[in-house]
């Protein structure tokens, strides 16, 4: 059976196809199905995870595992140069290669040509004029099998006129006379913070510092690739399985580029293979749905790892400059700070990179006096956009190295000089905002100064080798070794904010199946390993004490979920379905109480019964509901937040403040410049712990990818080409590089967040990088301003 025909205005670049209908409607195999969260376990427990021994084993169904008969396979063409001009393009040889069912590029975009994530649609789904980063797409290729589609791939004719890229991210914010990356020019946004008087500070200051700091592009590095299938529909639509962070706000980009309403596209989250902001952005979407719609049939994409590099933004790189002066004692006055961050080609989510980076620019600290001036700017370089803790990471590194630089300075202890200017609650933010929940900074550091220290490094004899700097390659037996501790703080803001009306909606439905109470719980919120459906079925559970609880899959059948990012679902869909639960419950004891002739104030749901609150005997909750279905939808909203203003900065832009401290001991080879971390201990305050070990794993996992930063990952460009597009030479952390963690978890509870909660999975982030670095710093008398740390700096040879 042919495929449809091609849509008019859009090229004659379709194939034919064998899809039907029929077929199109049938769910892949592999699919998400519904989650029976096993065990019992409510809010402050730690029931097992339902995906984690699916994990283990290796049966877990991820994106890139969706199968579905008849299914072609689709592959992108990308740009070589990081700057180029299309000329032509010549699509005919692959086109008639065997076994090729369509050839697209721009000129088959069914509605608009371009998209965005942070409301700036600068973004081409397929390169037409100019290619303005490398590995941006350029054409797509469906083929009946995945080497037939890279084949075909290189059959593609781009006729490249190469310009110069702009790769200097200081020319491009304050040179005018260099050539502008995008029409609307090479600034994205300068943010200014502006409090008292810089200037006049300065001149009372007794002790000034300063120093420049450099963060490297970090990539997001998860194992899980770009993957996904898309469906044609009956209706003309099409059905997605993707990875993704954000479901709905994937389909308001997608929509109008195929020329599609948002109701005619259904998304549903297939498994996630980690994500950490990478997959905010889309990546394969349209491409997918494109090639599906063209063809009548399945279209499945799978990146590989070098594709992958190109095929999701990173962490931004930032040059920052930061000039403290303060009294003997360490009492800070002022800080004149400037910020640069390199956003690459695109927008993406620049604008809040840099609010964040502005507005937490100098940290969990009281200062009187503050400049700022935070820019995001667009390059020929890699698009850069969310990754854990963004903006604030790269301020996290500078202000901390600034805060150890300032205790050398006065010869006071790096922790006391923190403990002095503490921010606390009460205090008040660079942008005005008064921190209105506890924020106990100084007693913290107190604890992180008590917790015991490592054994020391000559203990052992003979030494192991594993335990020193090289490891099992053995280039020291303890000679040049010297070990070092230092610290680190890191304030991060939780949420969306700069007043981003940030919701999550949750449906619950509470009914007898198979003679049990069961309980529903249906969100769009992305489960990313951050162990949110179990977060989520201990919540149905403390609220409505029933034990059965099912986690439909997220997709876009219910409301709005918002970013499995900003370390915000446990607080808003947590919100959601707690909201949700309670008015389930309410209806219930109404229902209950109608039964037993009594009020509903004097019942409450426990253990799978309705019992009067002052003690007695219950009434099953499957004998109360007997047929009856009860159901509520709600939205949980936080409270509102403020843009910052433009020209001072001033505003109380953010929705909740989480705070970790970090101790680092390492030890060092200064002559080779090997590290190896010995241990590292982290003091965070959580609010409330909702789930211990999910929470104890987001800390491990923030706190490695900060020592990643701080001592290997980077992507390497030189005018603006990736050097390093693999996992051979892009280096993350392994178990071998992880030390042992002491933690401390520490709950204030939040009066305004749902159970008192604090999102916990970006600060470990912030505060890891600088107490690593700074320990370094302890051990070879370096300043070592850049992240991450080569061999060659270590020594002191660059």
């Amino acid at each position: 059976m042919n495929g449809p025909a091609p849509v008019p205005g859009t090229g004659t670049r379709a194939g034919t196809g064998t899809g039907t209908a029929a077929r199109a409607r049938t769910a892949p195999a592999r699919a998400p199905r519904e989650i029976a969260a096993p065990g019992s376990g409510g809010v402050g427990d730690s029931p097992p995870r339902p995906d984690g021994t699916l994990k283990v084993r290796g049966e877990f169904a991820y994106s890139s595992d969706l199968w579905m008969d008849g299914m072609l396979w689709g592959a992108t063409l990308r740009s070589p140069h990081p700057r180029a001009r299309i000329v032509a393009v010549d699509v005919s040889e692959a086109l008639a290669h065997p076994g090729v069912a369509a050839v697209l590029t721009h000129e088959d975009v069914p509605g608009s040509k371009h998209f965005g994530l942070d409301h700036i649609p600068d973004q081409p789904v397929l390169a037409f004029d100019e290619v303005r980063h490398q590995g941006e797409p350029v054409a797509l290729v469906a083929a009946d099998h995945p080497e037939t589609a890279r084949r075909a791939l290189e059959m593609i004719r781009v006729d490249y006129e190469v310009l110069e890229p702009l790769t200097d991210a200081r020319r491009a914010a304050f040179d005018p006379s260099c050539p502008p990356v995008q029409p609307r020019g090479n600034l994205v946004r300068h943010q200014p913070v502006r409090v008292g008087d810089v200037d006049e500070a300065r001149t009372r200051a007794e002790v000034v510092v300063s120093g420049e700091y450099r963060v490297g592009i970090q990539d997001q590095a998860f194992l899980g690739p770009e993957s996904g299938l898309a469906v044609p529909a009956e209706d003309g639509g099409v059905d997605l399985y993707v990875a993704t962070q954000w479901v709905h706000n994937d389909i308001k980009q997608i929509a109008p580029c195929l020329g599609l309403p948002e109701a005619r596209i259904r998304m549903t989250l297939s498994g996630v293979g980690g994500a950490f902001g990478g997959r905010e952005d889309l990546s394969m979407q349209i491409h997918a749905s494109m090639l599906a719609l063209r063809t009548g049939r399945p279209v499945k994409m799978v990146y590989n790892r070098q594709e992958s590099f190109f095929g999701h933004v990173h962490r931004h790189p930032a040059e920052m400059r930061y000039e403290y002066g303060a009294t003997r004692d360490g009492r800070l006055l002022y800080a004149d700070v400037e910020i640069l961050l390199d956003g690459g080609a695109y927008t993406s989510s620049t604008m809040a990179v840099v609010g964040n980076a502005a507005s937490l620019g100098v940290g969990p600290y009281t200062i009187p006096n503050i400049r700022i001036d935070a820019y995001g700017v667009y390059t020929n370089n890699p698009p850069c956009g969310a990754m854990r803790g963004f903006g604030a990471v790269q301020a996290c590194f500078a202000y901390e190295s600034m805060m150890d630089r300032l205790a050398d300075a006065c010869g006071l202890d790096p922790l006391t000089v923190r403990q002095v200017n503490a921010l606390s609650e009460g205090g008040v933010l660079a942008t005005g905002q008064v921190v209105a929940a506890p924020l106990p900074m100084a007693e913290m550091l107190e604890r992180v100064r008590e917790l015991p220290m490592p054994a020391p490094l000559d203990t052992a004899d003979p030494l192991d080798p594993l335990s020193l700097p090289g490891g099992a390659s053995q280039t020291t037996r303890g000679e040049g070794v010297r070990r070092g501790v230092g610290y680190g703080v890191g304030l991060k803001n939780i949420c969306f904010s700069e007043g981003f009306d940030d919701f999550s909606t949750a449906r619950v439905r509470l009914e007898v199946i198979g003679g049990r109470a069961t309980v529903l719980v249906h969100t769009a919120a992305a489960e990313v390993g951050q162990g949110l459906v179990t977060v989520q079925a201990q919540i149905a559970r403390t609220e409505l004490g029933v034990e059965r609880v099912v986690i439909q899959p997220a997709d876009n059948r219910v409301g709005d979920a918002g970013s499995s990012s900003a370390s915000r679902q446990s607080y808003m869909s947590g919100g959601a379905v707690m909201t949700a639960c309670r008015a389930v419950r309410d209806r219930v004891l109404t229902l209950a109480a109608a039964r037993l002739g009594t009020a509903p104030g004097g019942l409450c749901l426990a253990g799978g019964e309705v019992v009067p609150a002052g003690g007695g005997a219950g009434v099953a909750v499957e004998d109360v509901l007997g047929d009856a279905v009860i159901e509520e939808t709600r939205e949980y909203h936080h409270a509102p937040t403020e843009r910052m203003d433009p020209l001072t900065g001033q505003g109380a832009s953010h929705t909740q403040l989480a705070l970790c401290v970090h101790r680092a001991v390492v030890d060092v080879d200064v002559e080779l410049g090997l590290v190896k971390v010995v241990e590292l201990a982290a003091v965070q305050d959580v609010g409330r712990i909702l789930n211990r070990v999910s929470l104890e794993g987001q800390i491990h996992g923030g706190t490695a990818q900060g020592l990643g930063l701080a001592l290997m990952e980077e992507i390497q460009v030189r005018d603006g080409l990736v050097l390093n597009p693999s996992f051979t030479d892009y280096l993350i952390p392994t178990i071998l590089d992880m030390p042992p963690m002491r933690l401390d978890i520490l709950e204030n509870p939040d009066p305004r967040a749902p159970y008192g909660l604090r999102g916990a999975g970006e600060p470990p982030t912030l505060s890891s990088t600088p107490a690593i670095v700074a320990a370094v710093r302890d051990a070879t008398g370096l300043a070592l301003n850049r992240v991450p740390l080569r061999p060659e700096h270590v020594a002191g040879l660059a």
